[in-house]
């Protein structure tokens, strides 16, 4: 297995992910989010054409390779009742950026959970409409000679085990990116309200010869608070030593991503109050101490 990590959990300029990544030994990131100077931070397929050929200028020089791409790619902000053009066009940036890049690995999901204004789910989910897109994306990726993943996040195919097997059955080609801590604050909505939490253990189990790709997130969920209080790996309920020993045990030789949460949460509200260049060390530091914290873990598991 070869270590890596969502770098912009690190930072938001491309130098400050290069460095973190440095700091851990680590020769790729995962590439999400970046900033260069002159240009507002963006994900990677989406930034003007400028800030991305700087960005890949420093990359190359910095001999940081880049293993795959976090895209935006039908995921939890993307409505399927959208224009599919939309996401037609961010899977043709997508795969030019990545050629030049040489990434062989993009993320992927099944557009955000439809649901009333008392945020009930609807009954119809559009599922035809969503398996008649991804096997579009999936189709265009693998010509390109890249490797799509489905990750179990907040999306159809993240609603429950039961959702990730069904949209599995229609596409049998699917491969997955597997994040232990998702389940963690995930609802199970193949069950009824009040909704329980997933198992880490059951999805991954569920899903386990499919995957191709980790990322490794922990966390307990604070039922009281309805919200996910994210730790350490191995610290939280997301099973994270026991997914490592499996693969471990079956001779996983894939990529594994760390993506904390802990200093950055990407789909929350940044809070802007503090001392910036604090957090911006806190961020940083909390992002090398996770990758240290997670060697620490596999060494053991092999020991």
């Amino acid at each position: 297995m070869i270590l890596t990590g969502i770098s912009d959990e690190a930072g938001d300029s491309i130098e400050t992910q290069i460095a973190a990544t440095k700091a851990l030994g680590w020769q790729h990131i995962e590439a999400r989010f970046l900033a260069v100077d002159g240009y507002e931070k963006g994900s990677i397929h989406e930034i003007p054409e400028e800030a991305f050929n700087k960005a890949a200028e420093i990359l190359a020089n910095s001999n940081i390779k880049v293993c795959g791409i976090g895209s935006t790619i039908g995921n939890w902000a993307h409505p399927i009742t959208d224009p599919f053009e939309i996401t037609e066009a961010e899977v043709t940036r997508c795969i030019r950026r990545m050629q030049v890049l040489e990434s062989k690995i993009v993320r992927i999901m099944s557009y955000s959970i439809i649901e009333d204004d008392n945020e009930q789910d609807h009954e119809d989910q559009h599922f035809d409409e969503r398996v008649k897109r991804l096997k579009s994306i999936i189709e265009r990726f693998e010509d390109a000679g890249i490797t799509p993943v489905h990750e179990n996040c907040m999306n159809y195919g993240g609603m429950s085990v039961s959702h990730a097997i069904k949209l599995q059955n229609e596409i049998p080609n699917m491969k997955w990116v597997f994040d232990t801590g998702n389940p963690v604050f995930n609802a199970d909505r193949s069950k009824q309200r009040p909704y329980q939490r997933q198992n880490a253990w059951s999805f991954y189990q569920a899903l386990k010869n499919h995957i191709e790709h980790i990322h490794i997130k922990d966390g307990i969920w604070d039922d009281d608070k309805k919200e996910c209080n994210f730790t350490m790996p191995g610290e939280g309920t997301g099973q994270v030593k026991e997914i490592l020993s499996d693969l471990i045990d079956n001779q996983y030789e894939g990529f594994i991503s760390i993506e904390p949460h802990i200093a950055s949460v990407f789909h929350e509200e940044d809070n802007n109050e503090g001392d910036q260049e604090a957090k911006d060390k806190a961020q940083f530091d909390t992002y090398v101490q996770y990758g240290e914290r997670l060697e620490t873990i596999i060494e053991a598991i092999k020991s």
